[in-house]
């Protein structure tokens, strides 16, 4: 029994692997390739250059590496990459990047994108995220790994989401975000850290308190950016978890949320 449903319509130059389910009236054009075991429900729109790596799954009505609507973008051959094991739920609408940053739009592995989510061209999705209903990524966003963006969370362009970082609903986010920090509102404030989130990653308890101090030497004692990361700069080199929070705020380009 063929996995492809003869009512799809299949450029015949796309490449798809063993396993590839293809459900009826999707459209996949050329220069696509999907990986073993991904199934594509129906009604999905799927366009080149693209690649999809194994076992993900993209439910009806997605439309996956479109063109962008950037200004900037004049038709050239820019890509969208996606990794294995992700979930692409209703509705979901992926760009793919421009010349003028990436020429990429990539999307790491086991990430969940909900309904009606959009992927901005030229974004960096890392891996392990949620994306929750409604939430749209601008251009050029960059989401590090076990971020939770809730419903309906907005993200400026050029922004970075720190690892293992959230968002609540409705927030608008129009700086970065550091690692673990969990953010609220429009726009968006920083309230505490995502602990939860930690205990439930195996963090330990160790860690977690040396992360709870520094989230206060940032947010609790009115020092400035260049003043709390030289205070953090001892913690960073005891524990890792710390380094990452510390680096996350010094590399931060658009300045970080308050």
């Amino acid at each position: 029994m063929s996995l492809i449903d003869p009512r799809a319509i299949i450029d015949p130059t796309a490449r798809l692997a063993d396993g590839v389910q293809v459900g009826p009236w999707s459209i996949i054009g050329p220069d696509v390739e999907i990986g073993e075991g991904t199934v594509v429900g129906p009604h999905v729109v799927i366009k080149g250059p693209t690649r999809i790596g194994k076992h993900n799954r993209i439910y009806q009505f997605s439309s996956v590496g479109e063109d962008t609507p950037d200004l900037k973008y004049k038709g050239e051959p820019t890509r969208l990459v996606i990794g294995d094991h992700n979930v692409i739920r209703e509705g979901v609408t992926i760009h793919r990047g421009t010349v003028q940053d990436r020429s990429e739009t990539t999307i790491g592995d086991h990430n969940l994108l909900m309904a009606y989510v959009h992927v901005g061209h030229d974004s960096v999705i890392a891996n392990n995220c949620i994306l929750v209903n409604n939430t749209a990524l601008a251009g050029h966003v960059h989401v590090d790994d076990w971020a939770i963006l809730s419903g309906y969370t907005l993200v400026h362009q050029f922004c970075r989401i720190g690892a293992h970082s959230f968002s609540g609903m409705g927030t608008a986010i129009g700086k970065d975000v550091p690692a673990y920090v969990t953010v609220f509102g429009n726009p968006a404030e920083a309230r505490s850290m995502n602990f939860e989130g930690m205990r439930r990653r195996g963090f330990s308890a160790e860690a977690i308190a040396a992360l709870r101090r520094a989230y206060k030497v940032v947010y609790r004692q009115g020092l400035t950016v260049e003043q709390a990361l030289a205070e953090l700069a001892e913690s960073a080199a005891q524990f890792p978890e710390v380094a990452v929070f510390r680096d996350s705020i010094q590399s931060s380009t658009r300045g970080i949320t308050r």
